[in-house]
């Protein structure tokens, strides 16, 4: 499973973001607080990470401490809360917002999150009110902001200095390697197993030479989706 995303910030949209890892690009569904939290365009991110998976759709959800990615889980267990729905919460109260909402009772704070009526706000409070101090007593360290590792990050190549002159070869089967290997590795880290991913890779592979990392991605997940 994705528990981590680093990589950089190639774009923006409504309530989600395009995190570029090495070429292979990740749509991540953030919150408005986290969204105003990351940095420029281009720069370099991480984020904790929540794999949500459907019978029809695999969905990011990123968080800038494991602190609010536990209380994310924790609101998920709630009967009619959505992985949206607690995200709405989260970006509207924040982890600390929800925590003494829930410790208060105030379910007013809960349905002041836009798509949270009262009825859900209340349903948050009682059942969550005998779990959510484990989460509390966690508090400090999980609170720790994601940080950025810079070794694992692809250079910006505007910022690249200015490759050296060499006889030219035939890059073809080095990039072929590379795209199959960044494929394999995002299926993988979707929860593949290794066999059925190497060979739904192939598979494409062979069929599709020219096939860039992501088209492998699309096409080998069509291939692994159950029919």
């Amino acid at each position: 499973m994705i528990g981590k995303i680093t990589g950089r910030l190639d774009w923006r949209g409504a309530g989600e973001v395009l995190i570029d890892v090495r070429g292979v690009g990740y749509i991540v569904h953030v919150s408005d607080r986290t969204m105003a939290s990351l940095p420029l365009l281009g720069e370099p991110v991480s984020l904790y990470t929540e794999l949500v998976v459907r019978e029809d759709l695999l969905q990011l959800f990123g968080f800038p401490t494991m602190l609010e990615k536990e209380w994310h889980r924790l609101l998920v267990t709630v009967q009619g809360v959505g992985a949206k729905a607690a995200m709405s919460i989260l970006g509207t109260l924040g982890a600390e917002g929800v925590a003494r909402a829930i410790t208060l009772g105030d379910a007013r704070a809960v349905q002041s999150a836009p798509g949270v009526g009262p009825k859900l706000a209340q349903r948050v409070i009682l059942e969550l009110k005998a779990k959510a101090p484990a989460v509390m007593a966690a508090g400090v360290s999980l609170s720790a902001r994601a940080e950025v590792d810079d070794s694992v990050i692809e250079p910006d190549p505007a910022r690249r200095p200015p490759a050296k002159t060499a006889a030219k070869v035939d890059e073809a089967p080095v990039r072929r390697a590379a795209f199959t290997a960044d494929a394999l590795s995002a299926l993988l880290n979707l929860g593949y197993g290794q066999g059925d991913a190497a060979q739904a890779v192939a598979t494409i592979s062979g069929e599709d030479p020219d096939a860039d990392t992501a088209t492998l991605i699309r096409k080998a997940l069509r291939l692994l989706a159950p029919r």
